[in-house]
């Protein structure tokens, strides 16, 4: 821990999103950033100790500034770290045959169906040591982190073994040690019926039940359970009964919900009360208002809609129904390729309907709740761990107007600078 504090001071604008910590933000107050011009911050062995204005802060801190690090943020934008709630960081190899094949008008499950997609990648990664998981998804780590990301969730399920999907896990727990980024595990052996269980899926489902479950349980390898509700992969029923016995054993539920067609997907969010349903592009409006209703979090994924060349989840109609919102790269080799949570706001505002303040709110506090961190992360609140981002740009709005760039200046993670001038520290 570094205990040199940290004072990040006169920003032009620096975004506090207060008064979110206890729920989920939703409808309008998505809006309010909290925002405080000339703003300055404190951060003391790891944890913000006070947010003003600089004014304010030189009045508290006078006779110990000489003590801190100082961050100069004139004229640029600070945030809370940006949070990124659904990634499959660990994974081995590369689908990019799969993005001409879809150019030339093959689907998503025509690809998977023949044997690519999520098969492709549990090829891979099952031929995969730790060593080689580990190294190449550290690099999607750094790349996460030079893109202002400070806290990740990573799924399992491109092992689809009980073995493989150990090992996943145990690389992403290995990570989250090494790596500055904080990392919050999802099992999801759930993600596909392997090739070996396509003539008997309800075989595959007692095997998650009743091995996979209860090892990762035993070994506290993962926070959450997942599951890829879809037509042609687990059915609603199917769906429930891996989500139940998950709760079973004090894992926390999350669902891959109504992406390819209306599957009821979230529906069952809603009546087993999952913490999300993530992707939600066909969801019935039945389905949202169950979920606005049941206070399950809406994780978006624009990058996946605009990779697949389909059309986004409709965030719009979402916050309107009064859904909390999230978005997230849902960082993965086949359907959204990218560390870019920057660029994902700004498919947010394009794409989905959102504003500038609600893709913010979505990318920080609301992501935070999406893996039950909104106590811990997401805003810039006093005794909040000390997660930091800082871009060259003057205000928010900026932010997303100049899109498809990376603004990220300095990060800055648990009181320790970890990204200067847009470089790894």
């Amino acid at each position: 821990m570094n205990n040199k504090p940290v004072w990040i001071r006169r920003a032009s604008q620096l975004v506090t999103l207060a008064g979110g910590s206890a729920a989920p933000v939703t409808g309008k107050r998505m809006n309010e950033l909290g925002i405080i011009e000339n703003g300055s911050l404190w951060i003391e062995k790891g944890r913000i100790e006070m947010v003003g204005t600089d004014e304010e802060l030189q009045a508290a801190y006078k006779g110990r500034a000489h003590e801190a690090e100082v961050i100069d943020a004139s004229g640029k934008l600070v945030t809370p770290g940006l949070v990124d709630p659904h990634t499959h960081l660990v994974h081995a190899g590369s689908r990019q045959n799969e993005f001409n094949m879809r150019l030339n008008g093959a689907t998503y499950m025509e690809i998977m169906n023949n044997g690519g997609g999520i098969h492709a990648t549990t090829a891979a990664t099952r031929a995969a040591d730790h060593a080689t998981l580990f190294a190449e998804s550290k690099k999607r780590l750094d790349q996460f982190l030079l893109h202002g990301v400070t806290t990740v969730e990573a799924k399992s399920g491109y092992g689809l073994t009980l073995e493989d999907e150990i090992k996943q896990l145990e690389v992403a727990q290995q990570l989250d040690q090494a790596h500055p980024i904080d990392i919050v595990s999802t099992f999801m052996g759930a993600h596909a019926v392997p090739r070996e269980y396509k003539h008997d899926p309800d075989a595959f489902v007692e095997l998650v039940i009743r091995e996979m479950l209860p090892e990762v349980a035993r070994r506290k390898l993962a926070e959450f359970n997942d599951v890829f509700c879809e037509r042609g992969v687990f059915t609603p029923e199917q769906s429930r009964r891996i989500l139940e016995a998950g709760v079973e054993y004090g894992l926390k539920t999350k669902i891959h919900a109504d992406e390819i067609e209306p599957y009821e997907g979230a529906e069952l969010a809603a009546s087993i009360g999952a913490v999300s349903a993530d992707h939600l592009l066909r969801a019935s409006d039945k389905g949202i208002q169950m979920m606005a209703e049941a206070g399950v979090i809406g994780v978006l994924l624009p990058g996946t809609a605009f990779f697949l060349m389909a059309e986004s989840a409709n965030g719009r109609k979402m916050i309107d129904a009064g859904m909390a919102v999230a978005i997230s790269t849902d960082c993965n080799p086949g359907s959204s390729p990218t560390v870019s949570t920057p660029l994902i706001m700004n498919l947010g505002c394009l794409k989905m309907g959102m504003t500038p303040a609600e893709v913010l709110t979505a990318a920080t506090i609301n992501a935070a709740h999406a893996i039950s961190r909104g106590g811990q992360i997401g805003s810039l609140e006093q005794g909040k761990q000390g997660d930091v981002t800082i871009f060259d740009v003057p205000d928010y709005m900026t932010l997303q107007y100049r899109y498809g760039i990376n603004h990220v200046h300095t990060v800055v993670k648990k009181g320790i600078t970890v990204v200067k001038e847009g470089r790894l520290a």
